[in-house]
């Protein structure tokens, strides 16, 4: 074993024991970058390369679409968009059985269109839908299971916090990325609601009444979502703006939507600004130590090394599919999303490329994989959030109530690996 060998497998060990005893994951990730660095080169260069990679991070211009995305989503909240999606499901999907339940998860699904963020959306959707839920007779195990669940879909369908990070540090079109992830998306939806259907027929409250009047009256409140969405995907689809170019119009557009329809003053205006501004600065913290502990893996050549191991396996490129995608599947119970892409991305990204698969289509299955993460135990990170709302509804309960749906983001996980062209379909057909 070599010296690099030694320094990279003693900074593992590091990461570890930091991320064990809570330290921040951007933190023990630059410490670790900047002492293997140091190690490998001396101390000189490693402080020099402290000092430039956090300027040059916060001033890249293809990361700036992150802050705008957070403040759209942070307006959106702000201005009761997510309470008027609810309803309007409620309105067309309460007349089944079930139908808050699947109101729910479309809420969910349409929230996360201008979001980006499971966490946000799973919170969001808890103050609203949970009441309502427990109001009709739904129990706290199919209610909090349903809102878990539907909270994933904020790191899939676009615009994705997770897809954008995910396509900076593979250097992929994130528009493209954006794209890839609609299809994936709606399939998500139809299958949580074809899963609460199947999975707790028996234990779900009647539908009620439907009124043609409501339903359309509910529209009325969800255009602005429409045309969010419509702006922002349509223009990046049709190539008429950049990615960074529609979040910063959708931020500014969700803003003035807010203002003219009197849900948004100068007092919430600026404490979303405060909210966006404090997410993204825990982005970037995690974002600036990704990139001291790359430069760290590149020194050490740890990631050349993984690649060589994993392919001399000879399991076959789906049979390493398979062991990275487990590897995700382990390491999302204990780490959260963004940890997982920002730790393993750089380490397996270039197994896949030597592999042959689309780095598009390997993006959205990393997502997929991820969203496992957060409402598996014992780190589900929606399900914790859901907790800290809900405090009188223990994690077993939560848990419980979200298995169901784990299978089925399994079932889905295998059908898009199976056939690619599920996630390739639109990409392609692009500008």
């Amino acid at each position: 074993m070599g010296t690099g060998d030694i320094v990279a497998f003693s900074g593992f060990i590091a990461l570890f024991a930091m991320m064990a005893l809570r330290v921040p994951i951007g933190i023990a990730m630059g410490l670790v970058g900047i002492g293997g660095f140091a190690a490998m080169t001396g101390w000189r260069p490693a402080l020099n390369l402290l000092a430039q990679s956090p300027i040059r991070t916060v001033t890249d211009f293809n990361l700036t679409l992150i802050p705008f995305f957070i403040l759209m989503g942070v307006l959106a909240t702000n201005s009761g968009i997510s309470r008027e999606l609810f309803r309007a499901g409620q309105a067309w999907l309460g007349q089944f059985r079930g139908g808050m339940a699947l109101s729910t998860i479309a809420a969910c699904g349409g929230f996360a269109a201008i979001c980006g963020s499971s966490v946000a959306t799973a919170a969001t959707m808890t103050k609203i839908a949970l009441p309502e839920m427990r109001r009709i007779g739904y129990s706290d195990r199919i209610s909090t299971g349903t809102i878990a669940a539907g909270g994933t879909l904020g790191i899939l369908i676009p615009p994705s916090i997770v897809l954008a990070i995910y396509a900076y540090m593979t250097e992929q079109d994130v528009g493209r990325l954006f794209i890839a992830g609609i299809i994936p998306g709606l399939l998500a939806i139809l299958m949580y609601m074809m899963t609460v259907r199947i999975a707790y027929a028996r234990s779900l409250p009647p539908g009620s009444r439907f009124v043609v009047s409501e339903a359309l009256a509910s529209l009325r409140g969800i255009w602005a979502v429409a045309l969010l969405f419509i702006a922002i995907i349509g223009s990046m689809y049709t190539g008429l703006v950049t990615a960074t170019e529609a979040a910063a119009a959708g931020s500014a557009l969700t803003a003035l939507i807010g203002i003219l329809r009197g849900r948004l003053n100068a007092r919430t205006i600026l404490d979303s600004l405060i909210e966006a501004l404090r997410t993204s600065v825990a982005i970037y913290t995690v974002l600036i130590g990704a990139i001291l502990f790359g430069y760290f893996l590149a020194i050490t050549q740890s990631p050349q090394k993984i690649t060589a191991f994993l392919v001399g396996l000879d399991f076959g490129p789906y049979g390493t599919l398979a062991v990275i995608l487990l590897l995700f599947l382990v390491l999302g119970c204990i780490l959260d999303a963004m940890a997982m892409i920002i730790l393993l991305v750089p380490i397996v990204y270039p197994v896949v490329m030597q592999l042959g698969f689309d780095p598009i289509w390997f993006g959205v299955i990393v997502v997929m994989t991820v969203e496992l993460g957060l409402i598996t135990p014992p780190v589900g990170m929606n399900v914790f959030v859901i907790n800290s709302i809900a405090r009188e509804v223990n994690l077993v309960t939560i848990f419980r109530g979200v298995m169901p749906f784990v299978l089925t983001d399994i079932i889905r996980l295998m059908i898009l690996v199976a056939f690619p062209a599920i996630v390739l379909f639109l990409p392609m057909t692009m500008k």
